[in-house]
């Protein structure tokens, strides 16, 4: 049987055959049929914008891959900036191209004075830290120019390295402003997740970070590197595609990310926690969700995943390791309760709901001491890597233009100007 789908018009009768290649068919046949026919598709469920080898996703199986490399095996063997290349380059690097790559990442953090003095400290005392990133993000642009010559490899190689080796001194100089203290300078001896634990707490002259605190925020780094089309990863290529510089992307992709229903759920997670309060108030929370009374069960369901996300499971297992350092965050009790009672009942089983990467996430970043603030700030700062990897197969795809949705016009038709006088 051909792999292919008929598409007749039963007012004129006429009919076109579209293949399906990939698991997609092209829009092509209805623009045959008739060109003044649109597609009508709110929040893009069933739209595919893009061909893409940089992340696969499986929602009915949970399954999460980067350039075909199970998050799994990446969460247990790699490393953030490993991974970051992977995104990158499509390939893992060798022995030489890693401790280059690391090389030139560590020495693209320093960022220009004049972006710290005279823009950052430019905000009133009780900004937002993710709308001071978004901006800085922004202007990073008017520091680098030559990022304008988006069909130049060796210029676009520059700007990925510095927009991945800078955002984590950007996103802590957000943080220690936003709570007075003086700012922090990278530290070159120190690795990718090290340097950015020591820029946001150090105080004095030296910062030794717990080894397992390092190697958490590093996992939580790569499970947050990449995830296909979202609305951040969508806005940067919308963004991308009038051949706008990466800052100015990235700053879009960024501003996405700073939407609740987007980089905030985290945090919404553990606001939902405070406000069950104990484990005795879970029973009468999950009542309710489900009567509509109460509040929505913030960290389960997922928009693509309709099973576990394979992200959750990692998250849960490396909690228990940062909880022997930091101490037990008194949410967990709680989040536990919730889980056990939400997994039991079908009301929320047969909805397909099931705890995401955000559930846990919030409770390990609290207990690390990031403030509810920096949570979608922690978030972008290894989005980067995959905003940066879907921009880059953007500028090469030879199929795609300048984004331009069309719309389907439902308001007023013709009609002719009435003046003030004139007006009831």
């Amino acid at each position: 049987m051909a792999d292919t789908f008929t598409i007749t018009d039963n007012r004129t009768g006429k009919s076109v055959e579209v293949p399906l290649h990939d698991g997609g068919i092209s829009s092509k046949g209805l623009r045959e049929l008739d060109p003044n026919l649109y597609f009508y598709d709110p929040s893009y469920m069933q739209t595919a914008a893009c061909r893409s080898t940089v992340t696969y996703i499986d929602g009915d199986a949970g399954i999460l891959r980067y350039r075909g490399y199970p998050i799994e095996q990446l969460a247990d063997q790699s490393t953030y900036l490993e991974v970051a290349y992977l995104l990158i380059h499509g390939e893992l690097p060798n022995a030489a191209q890693h401790e280059k790559w690391v090389f030139d990442i560590t020495h693209h953090t320093f960022m220009h004075e004049n972006l710290r003095k005279r823009f950052l400290e430019g905000f009133h005392y009780d900004a937002h830290p993710m709308g001071m990133l978004v901006s800085s993000l922004a202007a990073l642009s008017t520091f680098y120019p030559e990022a304008k010559d988006i069909e130049n490899p060796e210029s676009r190689n520059k700007q990925v390295l510095r927009l991945i080796a800078k955002v984590p001194t950007l996103a802590a100089a957000c943080h220690r402003f936003s709570v007075g203290q003086p700012f922090v300078y990278p530290d070159n001896n120190l690795d990718f997740a090290s340097n950015f634990l020591s820029m946001m707490w150090r105080i004095g002259d030296k910062y030794e970070p717990h080894p397992h605190l390092v190697r958490a925020l590093d996992v939580l780094f790569i499970l947050h590197a990449d995830h296909e089309q979202n609305c951040g990863s969508t806005a940067m290529r919308v963004i991308g595609s009038s051949q706008a510089d990466p800052y100015s992307a990235a700053a879009g992709a960024a501003a996405a990310l700073y939407g609740p229903l987007h980089g905030g759920a985290n945090e919404a997670v553990v606001r939902m926690l405070q406000d069950i309060g104990s484990v005795a108030n879970v029973a009468a929370f999950i009542q309710s969700v489900k009567g509509g009374a109460g509040g929505r069960l913030m960290g389960f369901g997922h928009r693509v995943y309709k099973n576990f996300d394979p992200r959750a499971k990692i998250i849960k297992k490396m909690a228990y390791d940062v909880f022997e350092v930091t101490g037990m965050n008194p949410l967990l009790e709680i989040a536990l309760k919730l889980e056990e009672a939400a997994l039991s009942d079908d009301y929320f089983v047969s909805r397909k709901l099931y705890p995401n990467v955000d559930f846990y996430s919030g409770l390990i970043y609290q207990a690390m001491g990031f403030p509810l603030e920096m949570f979608t700030v922690l978030f972008a700062i290894p989005r980067m890597s995959g905003w940066l990897a879907q921009w880059l197969e953007l500028i090469q795809d030879p199929e795609q233009k300048i984004s331009r949705p069309r719309q389907i016009y439902v308001g007023h038709g013709e009609r002719d100007y009435v003046p003030k006088i004139s007006r009831g």
